[in-house]
C-alpha cells in the first residue's frame, strides 16, 4: 500500500484516492455519491480505496464496521459541520493572481492577529480580504489569522478544532481563504497562520472512535492530546503544515504551545517540519513562529550549519512585565512579574526573556528559561495584548480601558519603535475600547462544565478584580459572539481617527529607521541605564547603529538619561530633556556603535 498523504486525493488520470488511519477498525468503507467502495487495510491500519472519475465538490464520508459514517479527518473541504459530510477538492482549481509573490523579510513584520469570525460583520474570510487594504496603508506588513481548522459549531476562537486541514464552513471555502491569502500578497502583506497541534477540541471529534492510538491517556487541559512518538500521528501534522505552506501559500506559521509538540526519543515536531518545509519550499521566504512556555534558545539558533527552525517565539514575558507595570494587576499568570516590573520590562526589551535560569514562583520556585541576551531582537513578537490576554479577562477589556491615554500611546511607542517584531490585536490601529469575549458553541449538555472551566480560566487574566455583582457574559449564547465582533463605525470618531495617524506615523518610522538597523545583524548588544522606577531607558547596538529609547511609564515628571543620537520621535517630550512627563518617550539613533557613548 502506497503510504503517503492523509486524506481524499484527486490523481493525474482522473481518478481518485482514499486513505484513513483506523488501527482500531477491521472493516472500513467508503460512501461517495451513491457510490459505496470497500476499502483495502494493511497491517499498519491504514485503509485505501482508489476510485474512477470523482468530481470536485462530490460528498463522500467513511463507514466504519458498526456502521457509523464519519467525515475524513483530513477533509480539505466540510459541507457544514464537522459530523456532516466532506467534499472532494480540487487543490490546482483556484487561480492565483499573485503566483509570484516573493514574500517579505522578517524583519519587516509588523504583525496584525485577527479573528475571522469577528474581524467583519459578516464574519468570513471574503470580507475580511476586503479590509486589508486599509491595514496595509497603515503600516501592516503582516495578518495572523487566529486558528481556522473546523470546530464543532458555528462560532469560536479556534483553538478546539477536530477537522486540521477543512477550513471552518462558517467562514467559506477553501478557494475563499486562498483569495484572502491572495489579496493580502497584493497588498504586500504576509499571513501567517495560527495552528494548533498540541490538541484536539473535546466535541466532534471522531478520531478517537476508530484511532485511539493516535492519542496519548493522559489529555490536556484544553483536549486529547496527540501521541507524537507514532509516526501516524507525526505525519498527520507534518503534512497538515505543509499543504497549508504549499496549497494555500501562507508566508508561516504559529505554533499554539508548542512546548507540548515532544515526545521520547523523537525530534520536536517543529523541526522536522521547518527541515520538511525548507525541502519542499526552497524558493520560498518563510516564517515559523513558536509560542513555546519553555523559554528555550535551541529553536532559535544554529546548530551545526542548521539554520533555526523558527524565526521568533511570542514573548509573554514582555507583555505580563508591561501589564503589572501599567495596570498595577498581579493576580494569576502576573503573578510572577509582580516583584519588579520595571526591571522586568528593561530585560524584556534589552534580552528577550524575563526568566532565563531564575527561580519562579509559578514553577515551585524551580529554576525557569535559558539565557537569551545572545539573540537578535528579532527573535522575540512582543505585544501590548493579544486573543488570549483580553478574551480571557471576564469582562473581554482591552489595555484602553484599563489604563490613562498618555501611558497607553507611550507602550504603543514602545512596541512599534523598538527593535523586537511588533504584534497588534486587531481594533489596536484605532485604539478601540470595545471588549473582545472568550466565545464558544459547544453542546448544551456541557454548558455548565464549560462556563465553570471559562471562570477558572479567568482568574489567571485579572478575574478576581472584577466587582461582586458584574455577571460575565455566557460565552455561549450568540449575542456574547456578536458582541466581540469589531465595530468599525466605532473607529470614524476624532479619537479613533487621531489614533489611525498615530500608529500610521510610528509605522512609517519604523520603516525608515529601525528596518535598516534590522536588515544585517551582524552583532546586537543591549545596555539598560540607571532609571527611576517606571522610566525605561534601554540602548540597543544593531550592527553600526545605536538606537536609544527613554520612556516614563509613571504618573509623576521623572528623570531620564538623554540620548545622544539623531531624535527621530518624540512624545509630549522635548529633544535632549531629561525630564520626562507622564507618558513621554524620546526614540533616538547614530551610527555609533559603542553603547557607553
Amino acid at each position: 500500500m502506497n503510504a503517503d498523504l492523509w486524506g481524499f486525493h484527486l490523481l493525474e488520470n482522473g481518478h481518485g484516492k482514499a486513505r484513513i488511519w483506523a488501527p482500531a477498525a477491521e472493516h472500513m468503507s467508503l460512501e461517495i455519491g451513491a457510490r459505496t467502495i470497500p476499502m483495502d487495510r494493511d497491517e499498519t491500519g491504514w485503509f485505501e480505496a482508489h476510485l474512477d472519475q470523482p468530481v470536485a465538490g462530490e460528498a463522500y464520508r467513511f463507514v466504519t464496521q458498526e456502521g457509523r459514517k464519519v467525515a475524513d479527518p483530513a477533509s480539505r473541504w466540510q459541507a457544514g459541520t464537522v459530523d456532516g459530510p466532506s467534499l472532494v477538492t480540487d487543490p490546482k482549481a483556484y487561480s492565483w493572481i499573485h503566483r509570484d509573490w516573493p514574500g517579505r523579510p522578517w524583519h519587516e513584520a509588523v504583525t496584525y492577529e485577527l479573528h475571522i469570525g469577528t474581524f467583519t460583520a459578516e464574519g468570513t474570510f471574503l470580507a475580511a480580504a476586503r479590509k486589508l487594504k486599509e491595514l496595509a496603508e497603515l503600516g501592516f506588513t503582516a495578518i495572523e489569522l487566529m486558528p481556522v481548522a473546523a470546530f464543532h459549531g458555528e462560532r469560536g476562537w479556534g483553538y478546539d478544532g477536530v477537522l486540521a486541514y477543512a477550513p471552518h464552513p462558517a467562514y467559506g471555502k477553501p478557494d475563499d481563504l486562498k483569495h484572502l491569502v491572495d489579496c493580502a500578497h497584493g497588498a504586500g502583506m504576509m499571513v501567517i497562520l495560527d495552528v494548533v497541534y498540541n490538541h484536539f477540541g473535546i466535541y466532534g471529534n471522531m478520531l478517537e472512535q476508530y484511532a485511539p492510538q493516535f492519542f496519548l491517556k493522559d489529555s490536556t487541559p484544553w483536549g486529547p492530546a496527540p501521541d507524537f512518538s507514532r509516526k501516524e500521528t507525526r505525519s498527520y501534522f507534518i503534512e497538515n503544515a505543509l499543504y497549508w505552506l504549499s496549497d494555500f501559500r501562507f508566508d508561516g506559521l504559529r505554533f499554539d504551545a508548542a512546548d507540548r509538540l515532544v515526545a521520547q526519543d523523537q525530534p520536536w515536531l517543529v523541526d522536522e517540519i521547518a527541515d520538511r518545509a525548507r525541502n519542499l519550499l526552497p524558493y520560498r521566504t518563510l516564517h515559523l513562529v513558536a509560542e513555546d512556555a519553555r523559554h528555550v534558545t535551541s529553536p532559535l539558533e544554529w546548530k551545526g550549519g542548521r539554520a533555526p527552525s523558527c524565526r521568533a517565539v511570542w514573548n509573554d514575558d514582555f507583555h505580563h512585565a508591561v501589564h503589572v507595570l501599567a495596570t498595577g494587576e498581579t493576580v494569576g499568570h502576573y503573578a510572577d512579574f509582580a516583584a519588579e516590573p520595571s526591571v522586568g520590562v528593561r530585560t524584556a526589551l534589552a534580552e528577550g526573556f524575563i526568566y532565563q535560569g531564575q527561580a519562579r514562583p509559578s514553577k515551585e520556585g524551580k529554576r525557569h528559561g535559558e539565557p537569551s541576551g545572545h539573540l537578535p531582537p528579532t527573535c522575540f513578537v512582543n505585544f501590548l495584548q493579544n486573543h488570549d490576554q483580553i478574551g480571557n479577562r471576564l469582562k473581554g477589556d482591552r489595555l484602553s480601558a484599563l489604563v490613562e491615554e498618555d501611558i497607553l500611546k507611550a507602550l504603543t511607542a514602545t512596541l512599534y519603535l523598538s527593535p523586537q517584531i511588533p504584534l497588534a490585536f486587531m481594533g489596536d490601529e484605532f485604539g478601540t475600547r470595545q471588549s473582545f469575549y472568550f466565545f464558544s458553541d459547544y453542546p448544551s449538555e456541557v454548558h455548565e462544565a464549560a462556563l465553570k472551566a471559562r471562570m477558572e480560566e479567568a482568574r489567571n487574566f485579572g478575574g478576581s478584580l472584577y466587582e461582586k455583582e458584574f455577571r460575565a457574559p455566557d460565552p455561549n449564547k450568540r449575542t456574547t459572539f456578536l458582541a466581540s465582533k469589531l465595530q468599525r463605525p466605532l473607529a470614524e470618531d476624532a479619537r479613533s481617527t487621531s489614533w489611525r495617524e498615530f500608529v500610521r506615523e510610528l509605522l512609517a518610522k519604523r520603516r525608515s529607521w529601525i528596518w535598516p538597523m534590522l536588515e544585517r545583524l551582524p552583532s546586537t548588544e543591549a545596555l539598560v541605564l540607571p532609571a527611576p522606577d517606571k522610566v525605561i531607558a534601554v540602548d540597543w547596538r544593531l550592527g553600526n547603529h545605536k538606537l536609544e529609547l527613554r520612556c516614563n511609564l509613571g504618573r509623576e515628571v521623572a528623570t531620564s538619561p538623554t540620548t545622544s543620537g539623531e531624535v527621530f520621535y518624540s512624545l509630549l517630550a522635548e529633544p535632549g530633556t531629561k525630564a520626562l512627563p507622564p507618558g513621554g518617550a524620546i526614540f533616538a539613533s547614530s551610527g555609533q556603535a559603542d553603547l557607553q557613548g
